[in-house]
């Protein structure tokens, strides 16, 4: 009897969180194609298709990300994070694979301080949350299989993000002023992926939170790191309203991650050691 590999289609997968599921993947004996800029684009319909023919499953990571820059080109965040996902979930119906979709704590408002549940009510305060929240909606309306995965502060070897910039920043030994009234839970895309080869594995459906455990400012997220690491650099504590920006950053991006916890075969690491092997291997 001759096994055959299930084969998983990543769109966006040599982006930060795509590179580390392909590996993932792969270790998991799953026959990984990646798809992603520049020979191919998510918001061509024929790119689409040719990336999903054959495909089991379809794992989509490819999105708009520059938060600031959506302000101004709206209409190319809402094609690549909600037109795009709307043609994906028709697809997924039509050719019966099951799709995992990759969507944003951008979602919410940020207010308050209790950690969001997935029955939580997203209201977007920026372009990019409110084209990740219409990409979501595009894909409940085709009725497909699918899951929604939503992740937040997310950090790994292949991007750019809070965590290496700080690196850089502070090995050039300046002053750093980081802010301290954002909270959520820095979360490496290496346990995002184990994450999202769970939901695969059990084809559990339906919207998930998943974040590494715990919760955090922005400054006590450099604060560990400069401790680990034995970093000289002064960290000086501020406020958002210090940096000005174009798009508004929910304040409170706590996640309640029992849900997708009670489907995981592992428990989910606190953010603290999921960072410490993270930065070891740097």
């Amino acid at each position: 009897m001759v096994f055959m590999a299930e084969s998983v289609s990543i769109l966006g997968g040599r982006g930060m969180l795509g590179s580390d599921l392909a590996d993932i993947l792969k270790q998991s004996n799953y026959a990984v194609q990646v798809w992603d800029l520049p020979d191919w684009d998510i918001t061509c319909p024929g790119h689409i298709e040719r990336a999903v023919k054959g495909a089991a499953v379809v794992v989509n990571c490819a999105a708009y990300t520059n938060v600031d820059k959506a302000e101004e080109q709206a209409d190319i965040a809402l094609a690549v994070n909600a037109t795009a996902v709307g043609q994906l979930g028709r697809l997924a119906q039509r050719h019966h694979f099951f799709l995992v979709h990759i969507s944003t704590d951008f979602v919410f408002d940020g207010q308050g301080d209790q950690p969001y549940q997935e029955t939580d009510t997203p209201s977007p305060i920026s372009v990019y949350g409110q084209s990740k929240w219409q990409g979501e909606l595009a894909l409940r309306e085709s009725a497909c299989a699918s899951a929604i995965l939503r992740v937040e502060w997310s950090y790994g070897r292949h991007g750019v993000n809070f965590v290496t910039k700080f690196l850089g920043r502070a090995r050039a030994g300046s002053e750093l002023k980081v802010v301290n009234d954002q909270f959520g839970a820095p979360t490496w895309t290496a346990d995002m992926a184990k994450a999202i080869e769970c939901l695969i594995r059990g084809r559990h459906q339906g919207l998930y939170h998943f974040a590494n455990a715990g919760y955090a400012s922005r400054y006590d997220v450099a604060c560990f790191i400069a401790g680990r690491l034995k970093l000289a650099s002064k960290i000086v504590p501020c406020s958002s309203g210090e940096f000005p920006v174009k798009a508004r950053r929910p304040a409170n991006s706590r996640f309640n991650t029992a849900k997708i916890q009670a489907v995981l075969d592992h428990p989910i690491r606190s953010w603290q050691d999921a960072l410490t092997e993270f930065l070891a291997l740097r």
